[in-house]
């Protein structure tokens, strides 16, 4: 750098220093344009000083760089709590003040800024969605590289500079991550430029990569692929230089095809209190959250607060409140500006995808029953054909389950995409391929909320056992697309979309360990303005479902559906009616207007048991008057009051009606319906069957008696709810039970299931 550039980049880093420094003490007296009263304090000191100086470091080079390579690039702050950094750079750069007049360039506009971090009705401690050029909120640690990766797919021009804190990095999801460069394709996406922040310290004690020699840090990541350049010190004229050198040679070439790293060593709470009440600060676990406690009151330790903050010279940087023309000299202009960039807000530049026509791919079904087939197969088919059609906006992504979850018709379109040299062995595997497989669970979904969060459309099909791994970072995901909406200039952005499928109920071979459907409980909690829980029946449902959650927006999408051949029930019309109530009577199967007992499914495998049972007891108890209803949108269960996109009250007694009981046949614990329909009218009435708990290694109908889903199980609850207690009621339970027990009998003896069960089909029309 030459000394003007060297000059002006230090002064945007001590106005950003400043800036977050202010926003964690400071309530008034911006400019300090006056001795610091303890009135200016805020009462309660809230936010992390010790990894924010490494940040706005970062954040200065990456202004710098813009400028200097003419180049797009996204910040991403990994380190936890990060928030007043972030902040910092989007007030700096006017971003801020655009989205929210009342945090412009002014003297009042850095009072608010600094009056409403941490504060109520103010921004959080970490980079949230209401901060703009922010797409990673860091508020729980591990995510950061997987989420740049999934920027930098399919965005060419684009660099993500991604800052990893050394307490981050000791998390297995980032561990993992740095394997994620092998899938980034030259030419067809951006690049992600790593800078691995060692400032020593966690919250409470020192950090594994902190201890570590450059010697050792140098092999470990070498063996991880990268090429890293260190920069060290705590001189800050030296430190911009080396920066800066490092920065220009990564936005370069690395060395034997090597994608460079950064590793920057720097003091935690870099140019804070070096001391306090004689104990070191500057460089310890000290400097991790607020390093100077102050009270609200004359003392010392305001008086060394106030030394601090004029230790920046805001008057010269802040003159009348404005940017001096020197920190302002190295601030990229318009949507090159870090705040300002639309692949923060990634709706701005989100395409809606060119969706097959469901019906091209549809089950041609002459009536209910008549056809079988795997429902994820036929789904398969459609989705080669969506991303035959959208080949830059669209990603499939999974554990190494395509081809087990019947998908494979992808592959007729494109490959998996290889992390290295391609085998003659391999099967569907070139550099070129957009199906995203690795042995984690973490990075699929990392990967696929970045591509999304940067305007594209991705699907992420799992197991659903093992969909749990990350739900915590769904919890992430929703709570920044509600806030997002909540900030009233981010555009909405393709909705987050899951596909379980290997699910609870067909365990042939893997067993107990296997068996979970609680990932929907998970989400059910977080509200239906902003999730959708569809256990479709069929494949002709499977399809209307997917042309709908492709089409949302700002929602979370679980899609529950069997991979195994099963009868198919509905048309692809008829399909398409019944998601849109999001349930409703099946009148082919039972609809009697005054029933004495319905029964409900939801779920291919409880609907077909259930659809079952109606079979059976229209056999041994003709006259007994059933009505049957479905649920493919679980959410719809809950009344207008918590769902007001869904059924009313009345279409919802029209359908389960108002006196007689429910038994109700379900995919997952029996809970969940009891807590999404608690608040309709006749609640009382529903007596819910569901995954119990209980499996092992067995045939499919024996998974579903040992937790009395089956047919005769369902059928035992209807005649018991009826009331009836005649002869052929009797003799209707006798051979529920008999067959029970002939099935467990033949089962353990033959390894499979009766042919008279498993062979059952539905043929009244």
């Amino acid at each position: 750098m030459t000394a003007p550039d060297l000059k002006a980049v230090d002064a945007w880093w001590r106005a950003a220093n400043y800036l977050s420094a202010a926003q964690i003490y400071l309530q008034d007296n911006p400019l300090l344009d006056r001795p610091l009263a303890p009135e200016d304090i805020k009462r309660r000191l809230l936010g992390h000083w010790g990894t924010t100086p490494g940040l706005t470091f970062c954040m200065a080079h990456a202004n710098r760089a813009i400028l200097a390579h003419d180049r797009d690039l996204l910040f991403i702050a990994g380190p936890g709590h990060g928030g007043p950094a972030v902040m910092a750079g989007a007030w700096l750069d006017g971003s801020l003040g655009e989205r929210d007049p009342r945090k412009g360039w002014t003297e009042e506009g850095m009072r608010k800024l600094f009056h409403e971090f941490s504060f109520p009705g103010g921004v959080p401690s970490h980079a949230a969605a209401a901060v703009p050029g922010s797409i990673h909120e860091g508020g729980e640690l591990g995510y950061s590289l997987a989420h740049a990766t999934g920027a930098a797919f399919d965005n060419p021009g684009l660099t993500v500079m991604c800052v990893v804190g050394d307490g981050e990095a000791e998390t297995g999801a980032l561990a993992t991550s740095w394997h994620s460069h092998r899938f980034l394709r030259p030419g067809r996406d951006g690049n992600v430029l790593p800078i691995l922040h060692l400032n020593g310290y966690r919250i409470a004690a020192p950090t594994i990569l902190g201890r570590m020699e450059d010697a050792e840090i140098d092999a470990l990541f070498r063996g991880y692929g990268w090429a890293p350049i260190f920069v060290e010190g705590d001189d800050p004229a030296q430190m911009h230089r080396d920066m800066a050198a490092a920065v220009d040679a990564c936005l370069g070439t690395g060395d034997d095809d090597r994608p460079p790293m950064i590793v920057l060593r720097s003091p935690k709470g870099w140019t804070g209190p070096e001391t306090v009440d004689g104990d070191p600060v500057e460089g310890t676990a000290a400097a991790h959250q607020v390093p100077l406690k102050v009270p609200r009151e004359e003392g010392p330790h305001l008086r060394q607060l106030e030394d601090w903050l004029r230790s920046y010279g805001a008057d010269a940087l802040f003159p009348g409140g404005v940017p001096s023309g020197e920190v302002r000299s190295v601030m990229p202009a318009g949507d090159r500006r870090l705040g300002a960039t639309p692949f923060a807000d990634g709706g701005r530049l989100t395409r809606p995808l060119d969706l097959p026509d469901a019906g091209d791919f549809a089950v041609d079904l002459p009536s209910p029953g008549a056809e079988q087939t795997g429902a994820t197969g036929v789904l398969g088919e459609w989705l080669a054909e969506l991303m035959r059609r959208n080949p830059e906006t669209f990603r499939l992504f999974g554990p190494d389950e395509t081809k087990s979850n019947k998908l494979s018709a992808v592959f007729d379109v494109t490959d998996r995409m290889a992390p290295g040299p391609v085998e003659a062995t391999d099967d569907h595997l070139s550099p070129e391929g957009r199906v995203m497989e690795v042995l984690s669970e973490h990075l699929c979904e990392g990967w696929l909320e970045g591509y999304l969060l940067t305007g594209r459309h991705g699907l992420f099909n799992s197991y659903e056992a093992f969909i749990h791994i990350i739900a915590s970072m769904a919890n992430q995901h929703i709570k920044w697309m509600r806030e997002a909406g909540n900030t009233g200039w981010r555009a909405p952005i393709p909705s987050l979309n899951w596909l379980l499928s290997s699910h609870v109920w067909r365990q042939d071979h893997n067993g107990f360990t296997h068996q979970d459907p609680g990932f929907m409980n998970h989400l059910a909690a977080k509200g239906a303005d902003m999730v959708r829980l569809y256990l479709p029946p069929d494949a002709n449902s499977l399809l209307a479902v997917a042309e709908t959650v492709f089409a949302s927006r700002d929602r979370a999408n679980c899609i529950v559906a069997g991979k195994q051949p099963e009868p198919q029930w509905l048309t692809l019309d008829a399909a398409r009616a019944h998601l849109q109530r999001g349930f409703g009577i099946w009148d082919w199967a039972a609809d009697d207007p005054d029933p004495e007992v319905v029964v409900a499914s939801a779920g291919d495998v409880p609907t077909m048991e259930a659809l079952a049972a109606v079979d059976l007891l229209r056999d041994l108890v003709p006259d007994l008057r059933l009505r049957f209803v479905n649920v493919v949108d679980l959410m719809a269960l809950q009344p207008p009051s918590q769902n007001a996109e869904r059924a009313t009250d009345e279409a919802f007694a029209a359908a389960f009606g108002t006196d007689a009981p429910v038994v109700f046949n379900f995919h997952g614990y029996p809970g969940l319906i009891h807590e999404l329909a608690y608040r309709r009218a006749g609640h009382e009435r529903f007596h819910v069957h569901g995954y119990a708990e209980k499996g092992t290694t067995t045939t499919p109908f024996n998974m579903a008696a040992m937790n009395e889903i089956d047919r005769f199980s369902i059928a035992l609850d209807v005649l018991d709810r009826s009331g009836r207690t005649d002869g052929r009621v009797d003799a209707a339970r006798k051979h529920c039970h008999e067959m029970l027990e002939r099935q467990h009998a033949h089962s353990h003896e033959h390894g499979d299931d009766l042919p008279e069960v498993a062979n059952w089909r539905w043929s009244r029309g």
